[in-house]
């Protein structure tokens, strides 16, 4: 097998691995995680998550988890330690939302 084969091997494997990872994660959270997070006295959080980094409910044209389009979308959620939302501050002055807010 020659360098260039077997490069374009690692290459494709990798792209491979990556591609399933990026699948995997933007999955919706399964009821057991939400249920763990709530016990674990986590609140949802809408408008701190980064672009991709939600844990659900990224507004119309998305999946889910992973699927919000910008940082910060005011209708993605992210799981935050309990009691913090409000008081997460955001690029701009704004503040972590306890329900959905229009990005």
């Amino acid at each position: 097998m020659s360098a260039k084969t077997t490069v374009s091997s690692a290459v494709l494997a990798g792209a491979v691995a990556g591609l399933l990872a990026s699948i995997a994660h933007a999955a919706p959270l399964t009821a057991d995680e939400a249920n763990a997070a709530i016990a674990a006295h986590k609140e949802k959080c809408y408008g701190v998550a980064l672009k991709g980094q939600n844990d659900c409910a990224a507004g119309p044209g998305t999946t889910c988890q992973g699927t919000s389009t910008m940082d910060f979308q005011g209708n993605s959620w992210k799981f935050v330690r309990g009691g913090t939302c409000t008081s997460i501050v955001v690029p701009g002055g704004g503040h972590g939302s306890l329900t959905a807010m229009k990005s």
